[in-house]
């Protein structure tokens, strides 16, 4: 009898942790590393908020919370669906999560068995299937293109759709390609999922508030109204608000799933930090404009990164509508060969002779689904931007 679970051999490490570690280890040697790996801001968590942490800590705010969270956050989720999504949540429909994971964790553990399905369309977030095996499900797929955007469409979703589908995985923003779907994009597939009242949807809104130019952003409860009853609508404040190490993920939906969520949490970690939920609070209710300014340098970096990128040979980068990450296309550079004789063979080829030539540490597409492409995040310095794709600019240069 094998000692570990046979769950492990249907899951595989996330492909962004090895990479963010495997530049760790290169610059722990000496070598000058680029990581444009890691989804995380640069941005330090503003003022206000740190300051709403350390009078919790000081005001004695520090025994164990409520499973589902603490009820002035949840207060603050249920308000901040209203005004800035027009969904009418109430608070106990709403529950606070250690991190987003532990959001779809929980809606999966607590609807899936085995054979059913979950619709995911790829590229997509590398967590995503392995979640799903985890729980006990399979995971299905529906594929975009460069050419539409990266983008799911009708008759794409219709086809993937079966009388095993119980969820439909949305991401948009998405990681790891920067999509996002218009009110008139999300309503074309609210149509469909109209047509199969058995599947539902979990919508990671995770970057919701990191998008460029006049796009406006929606969530699909938003759109269609007649999906609300069999829609959970997940967010955070890692992305946004600069707070990926607190670990606050929340979500809202019907309240029979969100008990269920909270019977499975309070088996599993029960409540999320006190001293971080109430820092949430301050980030929900609290002063805003930050937002728009880090969103400015955002795209000013994206817009940087794609055009020294399509200054690369070989490579095709399209400009995206949100979140801080560019999935170009390396596809032209398949089958040339590097300056030791290495031939690129492959997406994962391609990033690991970056990485070792050049030293700028990128994700392969196909650890998300969709390849040859690779992941870049540029939630960093222009500076570093600048300098890896200076280096990108030389590699590719130096293919035969």
């Amino acid at each position: 009898m094998a000692f570990l679970a046979d769950v492990l051999s249907r899951v595989k490490p996330s492909a962004t942790l090895a990479m963010t570690q495997k530049a760790r280890e290169l610059r722990n040697t000496g070598r000058d590393v680029v990581d444009l790996s890691a989804g995380e801001p640069d941005f330090d968590t503003p003022d206000n908020i740190k300051d709403a942490a350390i009078e919790a800590i000081r005001a004695g705010k520090t025994k164990y919370p409520p499973v589902s969270g603490i009820v002035p956050l949840r207060e603050a989720i249920a308000k901040k669906f209203k005004r800035e999504n027009n969904l009418d949540y109430q608070p106990e429909q709403t529950i606070v999560g250690t991190g987003g994971k532990q959001i779809l964790f929980n809606a999966f553990m607590a609807t899936l068995n085995s054979g059913d399905e979950v619709i995911i369309p790829r590229p997509y977030w590398v967590s995503y299937p392995e979640m799903v095996a985890i729980c006990g499900g399979t995971a299905t797929f529906a594929d975009t293109s460069i050419d539409n955007g990266f983008k799911l469409t009708a008759p794409v979703l219709e086809k993937a759709i079966t009388p095993r589908t119980k969820w439909l995985l949305m991401n948009s923003p998405s990681n790891p390609s920067g999509a996002a779907y218009t009110g008139a994009e999300l309503k074309s597939l609210a149509d469909v999922l109209i047509k199969h009242p058995h599947v539902w949807v979990l919508t990671d809104d995770m970057y919701e508030h990191l998008i460029y130019g006049d796009f406006v952003f929606k969530t699909i409860a938003e759109v269609e109204p007649r999906l609300y009853e069999r829609t959970l609508t997940m967010n955070g404040v890692s992305k946004a608000y600069a707070m990926t190490g607190w670990r606050i993920g929340y979500a809202a939906g019907p309240l029979a799933l969100i008990k269920a969520m909270n019977m499975i949490q309070g088996q599993q970690t029960s409540g999320a930090c006190t001293i971080a939920q109430w820092a949430s609070v301050e980030a929900l209710n609290g002063p805003q404009d930050f937002v728009a300014r880090n969103k400015a340098i955002f795209r000013g970096r994206r817009d940087l990164v794609v055009s020294m990128l399509n200054q690369a040979r070989g490579i095709s980068c399209p400009s995206p509508e949100g979140a801080f990450y560019v999935y170009p296309s390396c596809a032209q550079l398949i089958g040339k060969k590097t300056k030791a004789g290495k031939t690129i063979d492959s997406d994962e080829t391609f990033c690991s002779e970056l990485l070792e030539a050049e030293g700028v540490a990128v994700v392969f597409g196909s650890a998300f689904g969709l390849g040859p492409n690779f992941r870049i995040s540029y939630a960093t310095s222009e500076a570093s931007l600048e300098e890896a794709c200076t280096r990108i600019q030389r590699f590719t240069a130096s293919l035969v």
